[in-house]
């Protein structure tokens, strides 16, 4: 049998820009979320977007808001709201990790990113606290510094 050949637009992966920017990461949860068909497909076809982002744990749940999600073009009348709040399935474990590292820890919860996993729609969520500005500038210039080195080595490789 010959295999399967993937279309790539079917694996796609959505990240978020800003949390890797903003946030100092510290641990990370994958979560399946609860969404309506239309809304599937309109991930499968890249119509999402997940860059404001973030979780709440209300009353032993975990919620995912400002997630973008388009409305499916050939939805008919069953269409979904945009930016509606999504339910995250997760352990009972994870969640208490999750409430308390908020609760004590003054943390935030980030989607890092959103993708499918087989047939699946999981978001990689993570706890996170806020950089402040120097941190990004010390970021940005670590980031120069790589840069340079590998133009270097690529230039001695010639």
């Amino acid at each position: 049998m010959a295999a399967k050949a993937q279309d790539s637009a079917r694996y796609t992966e959505l990240r978020n820009p800003k949390a890797l920017r903003d946030y100092f990461i510290h641990d990370k949860f994958e979560a399946g979320v609860k969404l309506a068909g239309t809304e599937v497909k309109s991930i499968r076809a890249g119509r999402a977007q997940i860059s404001d982002a973030f979780c709440r744990v209300e009353k032993g749940e975990v919620w995912l808001y400002g997630a973008y999600i388009e409305e499916y073009s050939h939805g008919g009348l069953s269409q979904h709201a945009p930016r509606r709040p999504r339910k995250l399935l997760l352990k009972a474990n994870e969640i208490r990790k999750l409430g308390q590292a908020v609760e004590t820890g003054g943390r935030a919860i980030v989607a890092l990113r959103m993708y499918f996993k087989e047939a699946l729609v999981k978001v990689e969520i993570a706890t996170a606290s806020g950089k402040k500005q120097f941190d990004k500038r010390e970021d940005l210039k670590k980031r120069e510094q790589n840069l340079e080195a590998r133009r270097a080595l690529k230039a001695i490789k010639r």
